[in-house]
Order: structure tokens, then sequence, then C-alpha cells
């Protein structure tokens, strides 16, 4: 123990000591603000699609990829971007992903033609794939303590489902008033002051721990995420293209963790992440949990608006319950793990949204709203239970310096449940004959994997033991 203290001394310099508590909130702050700049962006470009078509000439194909571009470029760089932040230092690695996505949503705004368009929207995707990580790495470094780290990420949890929330209704007032040019400025402001508080707000750290960039771990790992996305995002057109996506994903993924294995602690990813139940289990619980919501997001307002029910106004407005739920009770998550403890919260708040989901199917061929309704409501409650559990858990669970790592996992396993979530359900919901048997079929089978998950996230952290949590930093 002696030894390893001496070793941490050497690698982790002294600005990684825990900031002042009146520097917090503004710390907390700008790492919300960078948080809503990413999700806000995501949720009103569907909104643009047609705009963006109409104004361009661009065709479906097209605009497919103005969407696809940014989740792709996301998935493939997240791991480089836990690794940089755990290198060269989390601020840096936020603000830098702050200032890429700045720019390319300044490049968005001003672009003349779909191809710089769906460029402007791959840069994005970098921004956020250096932002993100860095965030959630950071709140493991400044809040030491494990109850005000918990609400902390209950809070940072929370901006999700504000962008949620804003997102859409901002989107859409900005692009009947302005056009749709407007939403990507929007951004600019936002990030601008990100990249201002941050010098002063956040406190700079690094642990190297002999880990350096290895190339052929980052390109194998970024071509088995990649591979998935592709595949997912293919799977409803090209079928041979996705199938061959998928062996390219499969393939890196096999090279990927041999390789990984032979390089030991100095991996990209370490194997001995993987030691933890308790990370294990979050890792499974957050690929449940946006395969179900995701699905959700896709296919209830598709099927509102095929059966005549609403129209695309009212169908976003139909879907604020949900987001609204997830906002307020996120915050309180932290509160309410300490007192039920991570199990009850990160398998319980799983369970709830397995339940919405099984609601919202059971009542489909009842084509009620209503019930509808009360199904989205149990899935924001149990997103806002769940959500910032399940981060501080990946956090929380490994050494300090690997909080990079595990921070882009974590959202790895997002970014993988979505996008299968999303292919899955809407190939089940095709299958069913699409309305009412079709969301029917789909909503069973993501309640069930809601369920499923909920049971695997449970077990595994109530499997965790006080040797196996990371020692203090």
């Amino acid at each position: 123990m002696h030894g390893t203290n001496c070793q941490r001394a050497r690698t982790i310099p002294d600005n990684n000591a825990p900031m002042r508590e009146g520097h917090r909130w503004l710390t907390l702050a700008t790492l919300c603000i960078g948080v809503l700049i990413a999700q806000v962006d995501t949720s009103v470009v569907n909104l643009a699609v047609q705009p963006i078509g109409s104004d361009l000439q661009a065709d479906v194909g097209a605009l497919q990829w103005v969407v696809d571009s940014y989740n792709l470029v996301y998935a493939v760089l997240l791991l480089s971007g836990g690794l940089l932040a755990d290198l060269y230092g989390r601020r840096l690695t936020f603000m830098a992903g702050a200032a890429v996505f700045t720019a390319a949503s300044l490049l968005c705004a001003f672009a003349p033609s779909t191809a710089i368009l769906v460029g402007g929207r791959a840069l994005t995707g970098v921004g956020a794939a250096l932002l993100l990580p860095a965030s959630l790495a950071i709140i493991r470094v400044a809040w030491p303590d494990a109850k005000e780290r918990a609400r902390a990420m209950g809070i940072w949890a929370g901006c999700n489902g504000l962008a949620f929330v804003i997102g859409p209704t901002l989107g859409g007032m900005l692009i009947a008033r302005f056009g749709w040019r407007s939403i990507f400025l929007v951004v600019v402001p936002f990030g601008l002051t990100a990249l201002t508080l941050a010098p002063p707000a956040i406190a700079e750290s690094s642990d190297p721990h002999g880990r350096h960039f290895d190339a052929a771990g980052q390109l194998f790992g970024a071509l088995a995420p990649g591979g998935f996305a592709v595949a997912a995002i293919e799977s409803h057109g090209a079928w041979q293209a996705a199938i061959g996506a998928l062996a390219l994903a499969a393939l890196s993924l096999g090279l990927f963790l041999k390789i990984e294995a032979r390089r030991g602690d100095a991996a990209l990813v370490p194997p001995d992440i993987f030691r933890a139940p308790a990370f294990r289990g979050a890792m499974v619980a957050t690929t449940g949990m946006t395969f179900g919501m995701y699905g959700v997001l896709f296919l209830t307002p598709l099927t509102w608006q095929n059966a005549g029910m609403l129209g695309p106004i009212g169908a976003g407005v139909g879907l604020m319950p949900m987001a609204v739920v997830f906002m307020l009770v996120s915050p309180f998550s932290g509160a309410l793990k300490g007192k039920f403890g991570t199990a009850a919260l990160t398998g319980g708040g799983v369970a709830v949204i397995g339940c919405g989901l099984l609601l919202i199917g059971a009542m489909a061929p009842a084509r009620s709203i209503a019930a509808t309704e009360i199904g989205l409501t149990l899935t924001g409650l149990g997103m806002g239970l769940a959500t910032g559990p399940l981060m501080d858990t990946a956090v929380s669970t490994v050494r300090t310096a690997r909080a990079g790592t595990a921070a882009a996992l974590i959202n790895v396993a997002r970014m993988v449940g979505a996008t299968v979530g999303v292919a899955v359900l809407g190939a089940v919901f095709a299958l069913g004959g699409g309305e009412t048997y079709g969301l029917l079929l789909a909503m069973l089978l993501g309640g069930t994997v809601q369920l499923a998950s909920a049971a695997v996230v449970w077990m595994a952290t109530r499997l965790a033991t006080d040797h196996e949590r990371p020692e203090p930093s």
C-alpha cells in the first residue's frame, strides 16, 4: 500500500486536489452548460430535417446523414475522448470539446451545401466525444465525497431531461421564426460561456499512470462501436451494408480485446476496469435503459401521427410529461440513493421504465393517449431515478486515474443502447405492421429488456463489496 501511494504522489499532481466549496456550484454550472449544448443540439436537429432538405435541395439519404454523422463520429471517438481526458487534462479536454462543438455549430449555421453541413455535424460529434466524458470525469475528481458526488451527478443528469424539455420547443420556435440555421447559431453563446467559465471554475487534473495514445487500440476501439452504429443506421434501408458493418464491428471488437489484454494497465481500456460487478451492472443497465427510452421516443410519436391522433406539434407536446418528470426527479436521485441504496435506485429505476413501456404496449389496442401518457410519465420517472446513480456508479467504482475512460465507456453504453434500440424496436414495429400491433410488440420487447437489465444491475450492485471499490484519491 505504501508503494502504491508513492506512485500516486509521483503521477498525480497537486492540482488534482478537490476544489474549494465556493467554486463547486460554478464548476457544476459550467459542466451542465456543456451537457446542455450537446443534448439540445441533438434534440432539435430532427425538427429541422424537412426545411434543410427544401433549402439545400437534399434527398432523404443526405438528410439521414445530417443526423447520423453526429452519432457515428461521437460513437467512434468516445474512447479516445476519455483517454485524452485522463492523459492530458480533463479541463483541457472539456474546453477543447466545447471549442470544437462551438466552431462546428457555426460551420453548420452557414453551410452552403449539404456536404458541408454533414461535415459540420461530424465535427460536432468530435466535440461531444471530447466534452461529455471529460465532464463526467471532472465530477469524479471534484466531488471526492460519495454523497456530495451523487447529488452533483443527479443535477448533471437532470440537464439531459432539461434538454429534452426545452430542445423541441425552442427548436420549433427558432425554425418557425428565423429558419433552420438559427438552431445551430443558438448554441454558440452557450459554448462561449462554457469556454469562458472553465479556466476559473474547473481545476485541471490528469492521471497518465503509464498509459499513452495506443494507435492499434484506438483504431479497433473506434471501428467496433462505429461498425455497430453503421449497422444500426443502415439496418432499415441497406441490409447488406448493415451485415458487413456488423461483421467488421465484431472482428474489430475481438482484435481490440486481444490487444487490450496484452497491454494490461497501459491499455486504452484496462481489462481490470470490468472486474467490479457494479461497473459491469451499470454498463448493462445503461445500455438497456437507453434501448427502451430511445425506442419510445422514436415509436410513440410515429404511432400517434400515423394513426392521425396527433400532428407533429401535438406529438412533441405529448412527449413533454416524460421529459419534465425526468428533469424534476434527477436532482433528487443522489439523496434518494443515500436513503435507499444504489441497488434500489438503479435497479428500481430501470424496472419503472420497463413498467412504463409495458403499459404503453398493453394499452396500444385501446388507442388511449391518456394511458400512453401514464406510461411515458413512468418512463421519465425511471430515467430520473436511475440515470444519475448509474453514471455515478460507473465513475465511482474505478480509480480516479480511470475516470475519463469509465465516463467514455458508460457513454458508449448509452450510445449502443440508443442506436440498437431504435433499430431493433423499429424493426419489430415494422414487422408487426406498424401502428397498434407493431407498437404492442415493440413495447413488450422493450419492457422485457428493461426488466432484465434491472435484475442484472440489482444483483451486480448487491454483489459489490468494499474491497472491490477504488482506493481513495
